[in-house]
């Protein structure tokens, strides 16, 4: 039986890279794409969202979400994604329509109208559209089966300031509902991120495919390649969103904890810090699977198998 999925999401191109692996994946059924402002502001997230589903052929629905984080300004990364979010190789403008209804009505409505247990959420951008729906329902909470995000880090700090990794920088009070709603959590950190490097020879696989799917994922990864190489000198970037999707997939590819992890919402130094008890030495109950590592190999081979399915 296929698991039912909803993906919320900012797209960038890493972004995309998981959307493309969960639409290629006959495993999950993908109920809808809810997008949020993140990587870009939301316009642009909604609109990805759709040219990503067009490409793929499929017609799963698009919904869009909350244009800013609960209490702050919105803070965007256009100096990794590129001015529309999915620079790298110009996609026609989405014929695909974005679905009416705003993604949390959207969102309490599915899991209201669905048995408990039946429904994970994978948020890949600032996890705005789960609190909100969150705070404005909480008979759904209970219902959801799991969360599998992408964000925080703990060995390996932040990447957009020292402690913060950027989707929970975005929106650290929504972050910090999320972590303390008692939903099981399994969290795919910088960590792990990091250590699910590209290397040339995946990327000019993908682009040998000759599919419009492996011509994209190629031209993206070099988009932000550039970025990630010159700042950590690494050969690779890393792929972090579609560890969530891989997750899913291939459980046994990644290894962590369960732990304890709470958000800084209060500091300034430290303002959306993963605080995760990997050493377990605070004493407070464990909320969320925290992975540390990947079979990077296993998850590329995972990669390459589905997208060229596409």
């Amino acid at each position: 039986m296929s698991r039912k999925i909803i993906i919320d999401t900012d797209p960038g191109q890493d972004d995309a890279v998981a959307i493309l692996l969960a639409l290629a994946s006959p495993e999950l059924e993908v109920l809808a794409l809810t997008a949020v402002a993140g990587n870009v502001p939301l316009p642009l997230t909604q609109k990805n969202t759709r040219q990503i589903v067009e490409l793929s052929g499929l017609k799963t629905p698009v919904y869009a979400g909350c244009d800013a984080p609960l209490k702050r300004k919105l803070v965007t990364a256009e100096y990794v994604h590129g001015k529309t979010g999915l620079d790298g190789i110009p996609l026609p403008d989405p014929t695909y329509p974005l679905q009416p209804q705003h993604a949390v009505d959207y969102i309490i409505d599915t899991l209201r109208a669905h048995a408990p247990g039946t429904i994970t959420l994978c948020p890949l951008g600032p996890l705005t559209n789960i609190a909100t729906a969150f705070q404005r329902a909480p008979d759904i909470i209970p219902k959801v089966a799991e969360i599998v995000l992408m964000g925080g880090g703990c060995f390996e700090g932040g990447n957009v300031t020292p402690a913060a990794e950027f989707n929970i920088y975005v929106d650290p009070e929504a972050a910090d509902i999320v972590f303390k709603s008692g939903v099981p959590l399994v969290v795919m950190p910088l960590d792990v991120t990091h250590k699910a490097l590209t290397s040339r020879a995946w990327v000019e696989g993908m682009r040998a495919l000759g599919t419009p799917v492996g011509t994209a994922v190629a031209s993206w990864t070099d988009f932000f390649e550039r970025f990630d190489t010159a700042k950590y000198g690494s050969d690779g970037a890393p792929l972090h969103d579609p560890c969530v999707i891989a997750y899913l997939l291939e459980p046994s590819l990644f290894t962590g904890r369960h732990i304890n992890v709470e958000i800084e919402t209060g500091s300034e130094l430290t303002l959306g810090m993963t605080v995760a008890d990997w050493w377990r030495v605070s004493g407070r109950e464990p909320n969320a699977m925290f992975m540390g590592g990947v079979d990077r190999d296993g998850f590329y081979r995972l990669l390459t198998e589905r997208l060229g399915s596409l």
